[in-house]
């Protein structure tokens, strides 16, 4: 489904140098697989799923989903590849001020002929299954972060994508709320076939993946098992 080719990224640092953030990543995730790239801050992990995204475009390699290069496209296309076939879940919390929590979990849906009813309708049982029926009505501003974190989670999976991206999905969440979310994260991969790429500096939350590769200066590591992971170091 998902499957980048030799990626690199390079930065450029001063007037001459630069640093590879991705340097030769080769990887594969199959529909309905939940893959967690393990490693410290500054490994590449985020700079690796901008590129998966589509955000940004490689110096060199290919991602290709469902064998088409998104690397490759115009950014028009590139836009809607993110809008139809993606969920993205960034570690910014980017939440529209003074709309409710239903409304900023529907966002995607309000870009299809679909009506402001039928994409409340459509987002609000995922909103409950994160554990925020009682907060559907509540503005974006009366949310805590771990709130935010997980409206953010009901928009990415609103559309029905094909690949979902995550980085860091439970950074602002308790240990509590982030397994809850991580086990939703898991069964929702399975039970509608999402490929799911998630990065992580938390050994917790790398244990809910099928596979494990570990991601240091921008190299990747060999797949591992999803348990008995050392937390990694800053």
């Amino acid at each position: 489904m998902l499957e980048l080719r030799e990626l690199v990224k390079r930065y450029a640092v001063g007037e001459a140098d630069t640093v590879s953030a991705v340097d030769g990543v080769s990887l594969s995730v199959a529909a309905g697989e939940l893959v967690a790239l393990y490693g410290p801050s500054g490994s590449g992990k985020s700079t690796l799923l901008m590129l998966a995204a589509a955000v940004m475009r490689p110096d060199s390699g290919a991602v290709l989903v469902n064998g088409r290069d998104v690397s490759a496209l115009g950014a028009g296309e590139a836009a809607g590849y993110r809008m139809h076939e993606l969920g993205y879940v960034r570690q910014s919390l980017d939440l529209i001020p003074g709309a409710s929590a239903l409304d900023n979990a529907a966002l995607k849906l309000l870009g299809r002929p679909l009506g402001v009813r039928e994409a409340r309708r459509r987002v609000e049982p995922l909103l409950v299954r994160l554990g925020l029926g009682e907060r559907l009505e509540q503005r974006a501003e009366q949310l805590s972060m771990g709130e935010r974190q997980r409206v953010m989670i009901a928009r990415a999976l609103s559309s029905e994508p094909q690949l979902l991206l995550a980085d860091e999905p439970t950074g602002s969440l308790d240990s509590e709320r982030g397994r809850e979310v991580l086990a939703l994260i898991g069964e929702l991969c399975h039970e509608r076939g999402i490929a799911v790429l998630l990065v992580t500096h938390d050994p917790d939350a790398a244990a809910y993946a099928d596979r494990v590769h570990t991601l240091r200066d921008g190299r990747l590591e060999g797949a591992r098992p999803a348990i008995g992971l050392e937390p990694a170091k800053p």
